[in-house]
Order: structure tokens, then sequence, then C-alpha cells
């Protein structure tokens, strides 16, 4: 099969028959064969019943049912396991992703060998409350992750080979971090296209608000976090640890060194303990410990978990 069209939704049965009757179109004009895999995450519309019909009408479409709704990661994730197609299409229910890019994201994959292709919606019809935190966001990815040729990297619109799909995991709401997930897989090889960005045709966007942007950084910074130090946590604490002890120590060490030259020479000096400065030394030799023996803890899970050891081997003779 050439193409697997993974389309997660929710509540949007104003949309779903007008973009399935787009891509087939699409599709059958260049020959391509396909499926198309809905997944409904928890819809209390129609958007199901719609899905089944679609599916009883045509052998092309493909739908999966979440009981509640868990998010756009999860259902992308189950999405990627039921595709079959060597090239893996993403693309929102809401008519704002045109399928009529489909062919040159394919040739991009094919021909041109790219694993992963990000749309890029240059000129876009969002109201400027989205797009100004999006361009704040994508530049702070950009920096993390070191993929520098990326301008959207939460654009739904995005094609993959099928290895990069079954060898990611998209947990949490880690959508937005696909290609960093990708690289961090062993899979560099990157690209963007611009895309068309269509004003939204029905209802209003289920993804508005600024608590996205808040959990997209937090997300950011668990994703490079374990993507450095996932298996190797004594390297951050063990070192921030042992440095602040080391401080912590030197202080306490010139506290008492202080205080030991006064009463040599006979200078009066006040108690080791009523000096401000010794707290603070023991306060920091208290936290260095307690910081070694997290990335000493973290190291011991990091070794005794059940994928210490799961390394992605991309051939084998």
């Amino acid at each position: 099969m050439d193409i697997s069209v993974v389309v997660p939704l929710y509540n949007e049965e104003e949309s779903i028959s007008e973009l399935y009757s787009w891509i087939e179109r699409v599709m059958q004009e260049h020959g391509f064969t396909f499926e198309v895999i809905f997944i409904s995450d928890g819809s209390t519309d129609r958007s199901w019943p719609i899905i089944c019909q679609l599916a009883e009408a045509s052998n092309h479409v493909h739908g999966i049912k979440f009981r509640r709704n868990y998010g756009k990661s999860p259902a992308l994730y189950c999405g990627f396991a039921e595709a079959q197609g060597d090239v893996v299409i993403t693309m929102d229910a809401d008519l704002q992703d045109s399928p009529d890019e489909i062919p040159e994201l394919y040739r991009m994959i094919r021909e041109d060998g790219y694993d992963l292709v990000s749309g890029y919606k240059q000129k876009r019809y969002d109201p400027l409350s989205k797009t100004l935190p999006t361009k704040l966001f994508n530049a702070t990815a950009r920096k993390v992750s070191g993929i520098k040729n990326l301008h959207d990297f939460n654009c739904g619109l995005k094609a993959y080979r099928q290895e990069v799909v079954k060898n990611i995991e998209v947990y949490g709401e880690m959508h937005r971090y696909i290609p960093y997930l990708a690289k961090n897989a062993g899979f560099g090889k990157i690209g963007e296209k611009v895309v068309q960005h269509q004003a939204r045709k029905y209802g209003e966007s289920k993804f508005m608000g600024w608590n996205r942007f808040v959990n997209g950084y937090l997300d950011l910074i668990t994703l490079w976090f374990l993507s450095t130090f996932g298996k190797k946590p004594m390297h951050v604490f063990g070192f921030l640890g042992s440095l602040m002890f080391l401080i912590g120590f030197i202080a306490a060490f010139i506290i008492g060194a202080d205080k030991l030259w006064c009463l040599a020479n006979g200078i009066p000096q006040r108690l080791v303990t009523s000096s401000p400065y010794f707290y603070i030394a023991l306060t920091m030799m208290i936290i260095g410990t307690q910081l070694f023996l997290t990335g000493f803890l973290g190291d011991l899970v990091s070794r005794s978990s059940t994928n210490r050891n799961d390394y992605l081997v991309e051939k084998k003779i």
C-alpha cells in the first residue's frame, strides 16, 4: 500500500465526509493505493456514526473510537500502530490541512529520501492570540531540539516513512515534538514543505487556550532531559550534587579556619553557629548530598528498567 492517512479528530461531524471525499479524489487522480484511518478521540457528536457510514461505503476507510477523550498524542499512537502504508500522512480533520499537498509530500519521502517531512503554514488564518505564542514556541523548540530547518513543529500535516512511525512512541502531549522524537530515534533526514493553510470552515478550534503553550514548554523540557540524561541520570544529578557539596564544604572549611585563626591570635570571635554563612554552607552540603543520592537512585532505576537496552537496529545480515 502506498499511503496511510491518519486523521485524529474530536467533534468534527461537519467536515469528516467532505475531508474524505477530497482525500479520495486526490488519491484516485494520482493512482495511489491508500487507506484513511479516522480516530475519534471521545467525540460526543455524530463523528463516529459518520465514520461508520464511510467505512460501509468504502473499504479504504478504517475507524478507531476512544471511549473518552485522551488527546491527540494517544490518537496518533493508535493510528500509527494500525497504519500499513509505505508513507504515513497525518492531517487534522477541520479542513485547514489540504489533501492536495499529499502527492508532493509522498514524493519527498519516496524520491528525495526524507524520513519525515513537516508542513509549514507560512501564511496562517489563525488569530494573533494563537500565531504569536506559536512563533515563540517554535523558536524555542528549534533551539532545544537542534532541528534548525523547521519553522512549524506543531503542524498537523506531516509525512513519514513507515519505519519512523513504527519506531517512535507518541505519548502524553508529545505530538508537538514528533520531529524531535524521530531525531532521537536515529531518523535524521527531516525536511519541511510550505503548505497551504485554509481558514476553518466549520465550528471552532478545539485547541485554543494559553495552557497548551505552557504544557508545550513543560513537555519540551521533559523530552530534552529524557533524551539527554534519560539513561544516565547520575551525570546531571551527580554533577550538581557534587558541585553543591564541594562549594558548601569549602565555605564551611573557610568559616572554621577563620575561627581557629582568630582563637590562635587572641582575636575575639563570635560562635561559628552565630554566622548565617555557616547555615548556608551546611544547607548546600545537605542539598548536594540529596542530589547525589537522587542521581544514584535514578541510575539504579535506569539500569533495572526492562527497556534499558532497547536500541533500534536498522538492518541485520
